[in-house]
């Protein structure tokens, strides 16, 4: 099995995540960025993109969930997506930076989660 990569960087969702005082109140900017080690040997041989992981798909799901879901803690926001793109049998191992623009001022907090098979 061959162990290549997939990434879908600069994703911007909004979503309302947070657990200040009024963070949850609005939609706020999310940027992720997501790096998948998955075996793509099908995909090599057939040029077929049901052979593969469709990155219009993973961002659309990705988007999705930040929108329509409310945590306190970014740790719960990045293992729900996760939990989303794990569920491909394909995906070997899965990392998932968060970032949050705008929260400090001349800093942006990000955290990096990672699942694996």
């Amino acid at each position: 099995m061959s162990a290549d990569r997939i990434e879908v960087r600069g994703i911007r969702a909004y979503g309302r995540h947070g657990a200040n005082p009024g963070e949850r109140d609005h939609p706020q900017a999310f940027d992720l960025d997501l790096s998948l080690e998955v075996d793509l040997s099908a995909a090599r041989r057939s040029d077929r993109l049901e052979d593969t992981l469709d990155y219009a798909a993973l961002h659309g799901a990705i988007v999705e969930i930040v929108r329509e879901h409310s945590y306190q803690l970014l740790e719960r926001l990045g293992d729900a997506i996760l939990a989303q793109v794990m569920r491909d049998s394909r995906v070997i191992e899965a990392a998932l930076t968060i970032a949050k623009p705008g929260l400090l001022a001349g800093a942006t907090p990000a955290l990096t989660l990672r699942s694996m098979r």
